[in-house]
């Protein structure tokens, strides 16, 4: 039975803070780690998790479970402009 779109996110949502758990307090990560973490296959198939891994860190920031900061700040998603990295809230 496939993955739907609401159970990988909710899944990328787990690796996300599991990944998280497991660094520094002050450490953040990419969305590839969480893309990564999640693929279950041995070859370059983790980048169509990227979208949604992105979209899993914005629930989770809408959550206020991490916050996404670019240079540095948090930004908003709307403010988001290429590369983002994801670390816990408060960090």
């Amino acid at each position: 039975m496939a993955e739907t779109d609401r159970q990988l996110t909710r899944r990328l949502e787990q690796v996300i803070v599991d990944l998280l758990e497991r660094r520094a307090a002050t450490a953040s990560i990419c969305p590839s780690d969480a893309a990564r973490e999640a693929y279950e296959g041995d070859d370059g198939g983790w980048r169509a998790l990227m979208e949604p891994a992105r979209r899993a860190a914005w629930r989770l920031v809408a959550a206020g479970e991490v916050e996404v900061p670019q240079a540095g700040r948090p930004v908003a998603e709307t403010e988001a402009r290429g590369p983002i990295r994801i670390r816990r809230a408060g960090g």
